[in-house]
């Protein structure tokens, strides 16, 4: 088939790539002049399939109301931004933070992860890819007993689950990780995940596109895609700034922006954009730096090694679709960089913002549209587009194809709103 791809960030490519793999005729439209220029510009870097949970989870209403009065807070709202849609998002969220739901989205969320964490490692040793790779793990990092307490309830899941994972107290943590030497004052223990692993999620996007195009997908950039046009049933064009475009599917992957399009069809996409920032900085000092990547959960913030840089990430805010740079939120990122390691220069760093686009449940929206036979969802990954690219992929261009994928997928489309 001719298939449309509506969106080339990491998502709009890896599915692009897949569909390509299975003989499709493939073209990707973006607004931006090149692959990858949003969202998944400057991650946190981690592909952490593990650490794989949702926002939602018991317990998080008494936190959220907490954060409230802290400066350096995990989640924050800005009154400013409070309309309709981000109150809808906030109560739909908080109905999932049961603990049935926080056990099947967090199972959910592992069995995609897990499984793109593989694909991406078949997709590493068929084309030979690199990114500033590394496969060296991931440890959250506890600084209350609290937290090490917590870490139990989810290690039964992760057990479940058949996730590699050991709790490590304070010395264990340094053994693997020696430049946190300077906060062993503050460290209780911390997780660690093998299987997890890091990368810049810009350049694997941006090589993958590459070779995409020697498989003869076919990119068109600077186009602002306007509408989706439908009948009844079924979709019959897209209208952009470069001309109405045809195609035999269509697939939306367009982060934050997909609800936008599909309101005007009557598609209701549980989508909303939760802002997140980071920093990217040259290291100074290479034994006070993350020999891979790591998670402070008091602030929940990563910090990942890519090559001779530091990416420090996190924070979520809710604010609408804003991009405008926070002060507050780059000293939260510095202040918990800083307690942890130090060996970077902060002053020299490039400070970004991107929209995360989540679901309630914390699970992406992978599948049919359930209305429109020929077109296609792959949207909602929140924070973990990097870890669940590959596999997001491979599952919907399976489903588009026709083939049987691979782990079960009926469950993640958009029905499981609407059932």
């Amino acid at each position: 088939m001719k298939i449309i791809v509506m969106g080339a960030g990491v998502i709009g490519v890896t599915t692009a790539w897949y569909l390509a793999e299975q003989g499709h005729e493939v073209e990707v439209i973006d607004r931006q002049p090149g692959v990858g220029l949003e969202t998944s510009f400057a991650n946190a870097g981690q592909v952490s399939p593990g650490y794989s949970t949702p926002w939602a989870m018991p317990g998080l209403p008494l936190k959220a109301a907490r954060w409230m009065f802290e400066k350096h807070a995990p989640l924050v709202v800005r009154a400013a931004a409070v309309n309709t849609p981000m109150l809808r998002f906030m109560m739909q969220l908080l109905s999932n933070c049961t603990h049935h739901a926080y056990d099947i989205n967090k199972s959910r969320m592992l069995r995609i992860a897990e499984y793109s964490r593989d694909c991406q490692a078949e997709l590493r040793r068929s084309t030979g890819i690199t990114y500033d790779d590394g496969q060296k793990g991931l440890i959250q990092l506890f600084r209350t007993d609290k937290q090490v307490e917590h870490a139990h309830e989810d290690m039964r899941l992760l057990s479940e689950s058949g996730v590699a994972h050991e709790l490590l107290g304070t010395e264990e943590v340094l053994k693997y990780e020696p430049g946190l030497a300077g906060a062993r004052q503050i460290l209780k223990g911390g997780l660690r995940l093998p299987g997890d692993e890091s990368g810049d999620a810009y350049l694997f996007t941006q090589r993958l596109a590459a070779m995409a195009a020697e498989k003869g997908v076919s990119f068109r950039f600077r186009t602002e895609i306007e509408a989706i046009e439908a009948a009844s049933d079924a979709i019959y064009g897209i209208r952009t700034s470069a001309g109405r475009l045809t195609a035999d599917a269509y697939v939306l992957a367009l982060g934050s922006y997909s609800p936008r399009l599909l309101k005007p069809i009557e598609l209701d996409l549980p989508v909303y954009p939760v802002k997140g920032y980071s920093l990217t900085a040259p290291i100074t000092d290479e034994s006070r730096v993350p020999t891979s990547t790591v998670n402070d959960e008091t602030y929940k913030v990563a910090m990942t090694r890519l090559g001779d840089r530091i990416r420090i990430g996190g924070t979520a805010e809710l604010t609408g679709w804003r991009l405008k740079l926070s002060q507050d939120r780059r000293e939260t990122l510095e202040l918990s960089f800083n307690e942890m390691y130090g060996g970077a220069d902060l002053s020299r760093a490039r400070y970004w913002t991107g929209l995360r686009p989540c679901t309630p449940d914390g699970t992406p929206v992978i599948g049919p549209s359930g209305r429109y036979s020929n077109l296609w969802l792959n949207t909602g990954h929140g924070t973990l587009g990097w870890t669940m690219a590959c596999g997001s992929g491979r599952i919907l261009a399976d489903r588009i194809s026709g083939k049987r994928t691979d782990i079960p997928a009926l469950d993640l489309s958009l029905d499981r709103y609407t059932s």
